[in-house]
């Protein structure tokens, strides 16, 4: 009995060791710059022993949870240098660690994500990232460093042309681009009419770029997330820097308010080209600003506060005849919480706003629209173990659609008060992401968004026989626009219309070898706003609608396959992806639409479907003296609106057309060569299958008026769009002790002088009465030259 006694008391003991053995513990902390105390996004922490890993999250988070035990780490961050160090793991340990700069480093290249073999796992595909250095060294027009324009060299992403506001992604409109600047979005990217971007370079810290597999916590476009985030400001020490070029220049201050626990940033843009037009006798203006803040507050370990904002304006004025103003406003209050070392919060209290302000002298009247935007969120992320991690929360958005008004500015103008009807919309979403470590060589990541949206009550809206808004004239085969048989009243409060969209998501990885991996997504999106623009490219005039009565959400469905392999220790990288995607409820619009001051939009609109389907590489080489990347994307975007019956014709008789933005072939080649301590140089080229058009085939006259009959829509295009950049970066005296530093920056925009065709006009020669082709070229060979400087 002692024996089979202590042989109990034995097993016991071994029983109780054994689950001591296999006791977990997590490790947490922040991960930061020695020098500025800036947090650092997906820094790598690794533990080879056990061949797993974490990064850190939007703030410079991370956690992982480990076996009982004694491990090496590793963490790594490009531009850093790696910290090694051995700890001991036998409880709950938080740890903070400053990465310190890399003397010797050079200025790499990082445009995804998958730079390190761990992420060669990791279930996100179709996300791109451009590092704040990288976008610094491309040559640009005017020297102007330009976030959109720089993400146009990535597969996948075009624009609309020079001179051309927004972006497209695999086929998408520019409306269909989700932009937000710490949170907040950006309903308009551009300044002076699509030469520049809103966003100063000086005070952007990361940003990236979803194209599809898009996680469950975004929403509210079908198309793209480009996300955000500017610098939170040096907390150890006061610092300047800024640049001056031939037609803008920049400067952000950045210093602690309490050192190590609170900072400021400040930065400022502006142009001043117009300051010069007077000595050409030239009595107009056209000039941008911008500003942008960012408070930060570290109240105790678990607590962090942030209070961002920006604020731009354009200002287009012709004499005393015309003024055009328009910019975007936004306000961020943000509220990090650490729950446990293994949940993460953000509550955000977000205020948006684009204003569009136009005063017409010459008629004596002022026209004012926008739109505001009120945003609630909380996002949570539960790091429940190291093959299992939740991210879910929830957002509440309220609208505010001011679609325009006229005021006289004269008591003699002639022009009455004019208000155009508001609307109004409430938007919901509550979403759950996870991210599932199934094997060492599967890794999905799944979960939905449940989004709700509530067209609320506004002063008036149509009534429509049969509910149709717009009618087809048999006879002469023409949309017409109904009249209403009477109108409904409705206080804000009221809902007019209301949906309700499940938009699941699914990423899935599987790893071939250490070195590649094959992806495949799919993901479901609504769109609840919709940009009202019949051109290519979105102008400030454009107006934004909500979804209701008579306009339906946007719905998309998208699937990706990819190959992803690095090669020579991640010195080089291929990633091949190819996707197709339908959009339903696609807004289209009869021909001869006129959508500014339209109160009833619905009468000259229809519901149409889009697809698009391409293959995209993106070869690359991410280390060494010579880093760069070759950008290939072969596609197709196209849009079809069949008419309601059968004896209706739609949009080009219901057959599908190329959108304005399909680019059948586009190639982006981007290097930079760093000559030695003193120079390097940089260099673009991009070749672009032309622009859809639609070209007129014949007239006829009718009562000695010259009338054009045009082709089918789209059918035709511009020329093929290629253009070469260069750019020379010298830093005088690379090896300076002196807290002041400074560079110059000489570039060439397109060096060869190739007329790239903005657009294409037919008229009537005065001198031979024949017809011609008038071609538009907005940039020859423009070049730069710009001084940075940093104390």
């Amino acid at each position: 009995m002692k024996l089979l006694f202590r042989g109990f008391i034995l097993c016991l003991l071994l029983y109780s060791f054994n689950l001591k053995a296999q006791e977990k513990f997590t490790l947490s902390g922040t991960i930061s710059d020695n020098l500025s105390n800036e947090t650092l996004i997906g820094v790598n922490i690794i533990i080879p022993a056990l061949q797993t890993g974490t990064m850190t999250n939007e703030y410079g988070f991370y956690s992982i949870t480990l076996p009982s035990g004694t491990y090496d780490i590793q963490i790594s961050y490009l531009g850093f240098t790696t910290i090694n160090e051995t700890i001991e793991l036998t409880s709950d340990l938080s740890k903070n660690y400053k990465l310190e700069e890399a003397a010797e480093s050079l200025d790499e290249v990082i445009i995804t994500e998958n730079i390190e073999k761990l992420n060669i796992k990791k279930p996100q595909m179709s996300v791109n990232s451009l590092s704040i250095k990288t976008i610094k060294n491309m040559p640009v027009v005017l020297g102007e460093v330009d976030v959109i324009k720089s993400i146009t060299l990535l597969p996948g992403v075009t624009n609309a042309g020079e001179g051309a506001s927004g972006f497209n992604v695999r086929g998408g409109a520019a409306d269909q681009n989700l932009i937000l600047l710490d949170e907040a979005t950006i309903f308009n990217s551009s300044h002076l009419f699509g030469f520049f971007s809103v966003f100063n370079p000086d005070a952007i810290k990361d940003l990236k770029l979803y194209k599809g597999g898009i996680p469950a916590k975004y929403g509210g476009r079908v198309s793209s997330v480009l996300d955000i985030y500017q610098k939170e400001g040096n907390s150890n020490s006061f610092h300047m820097n800024g640049g001056i070029g031939l037609i803008s220049s920049r400067l952000l201050a950045e210093g602690p308010i309490k050192k190590e626990k609170g900072s400021f940033l400040i930065g400022g843009r502006s142009s001043y080209a117009h300051l010069f037009l007077p000595l050409f006798d030239i009595d107009s203006k056209a000039y941008f600003y911008d500003l942008n803040t960012k408070l930060s507050y570290n109240i105790n370990s678990n607590n962090n506060i942030y209070l961002s904002g920006y604020f731009g304006r354009d200002v287009f004025e012709i004499s005393d005849s015309f003024q055009n103003t328009f910019g975007n406003t936004v306000l961020n209050f943000r509220w990090n919480h650490l729950f446990s070392d293994k949940i993460f919060s953000n509550l955000s209290l977000i205020y948006s706003d684009y204003y569009y302000g136009l005063e017409l002298g010459f008629v004596e009247f002022d026209w004012v629209s926008g739109i505001k935007n009120f945003n609630l969120k909380y996002d949570f992320k539960h790091y429940i173990n190291n093959n299992f991690k939740l991210e879910y929360g929830f957002n509440s958005m309220y609208y505010d659609f001011n679609p325009g008004e006229i005021n006289p500015t004269t008591d003699t103008s002639g022009i009455n008060p004019y208000k155009l009807i508001d609307k109004y919309a409430f938007e919901n979403a509550i979403y759950i992401d996870a991210e599932h470590k199934l094997s060492n060589k599967l890794s999905v990541s799944y979960g939905a968004r449940l989004s709700m949206f509530h067209r609320l009550g506004q002063d008036e809206l149509n009534i429509y026989e049969n509910d149709l808004p717009l009618t087809f004239n048999e006879e002469i085969g023409i949309y017409e626009k109904a009249d209403p048989i009477g109108t409904e009243t409705f206080n804000k409060s009221d809902v007019i219309k209301s949906f309700a969209n499940l938009e699941p998501r699914l990423a899935i990885a599987y790893q071939l070898n250490d070195v590649s991996s094959v992806k495949a997504s799919y993901n479901r999106m609504s769109q609840y706003l919709h940009l009202l623009s019949n051109t290519s490219s979105p102008t400030p005039l454009d107006v934004w609608t909500p979804s209701g009565k008579y306009v339906k959400p946007q719905l998309l469905d998208q699937v990706a396959i990819g190959y992803f392999k690095t090669f020579k220790n991640n010195t080089y990288s291929l990633e091949v992806e190819s996707f197709y995607k339908t959009i339903k409820n696609r807004i289209d619009y009869v021909d001869g639409a006129d959508l500014i001051a339209n109160d009833a939009i619905e009468q000259v609109i229809l519901n149409g479907e889009a697809r698009a389907y391409g293959l995209e590489v993106l070869l690359r080489k991410n280390e060494g003296r010579f880093t760069g990347w070759l950008a290939y994307t072969l596609s197709k975007s196209e849009q079809k609106t069949p008419g309601r019956t059968v004896v209706e014709t739609g949009i080009n008789n219901g057959q599908w057309y190329n959108t304005a933005y399909d680019k059948t072939h586009d190639i982006s080649l981007t290097g930079s060569y760093e000559l030695n301590k003193k120079w390097s140089i940089s260099s673009n080229f991009i070749f672009q299958t032309g622009q859809p058009t639609t070209y007129p085939n014949s007239q006829y006259e009718y009562n000695g008026l010259v009338i054009p009959n045009y082709e089918a829509r789209n059918s035709s295009r511009l020329p093929t769009y290629h253009r070469l950049d260069i750019s020379a970066n010298f830093n005088p005296k690379p090896e300076s002790k002196k807290s002041f530093k400074g560079e110059w920056v000489f570039g060439i925009y397109n060096v060869y002088g190739r007329k790239n065709a903005a657009s294409i006009s037919f008229r009537e020669n005065s001198d031979t009465g024949t017809n011609e082709a008038v071609q538009l070229a907005i940039f020859g060979m423009v070049p730069s030259i710009s001084y940075n400087f940093k104390f």
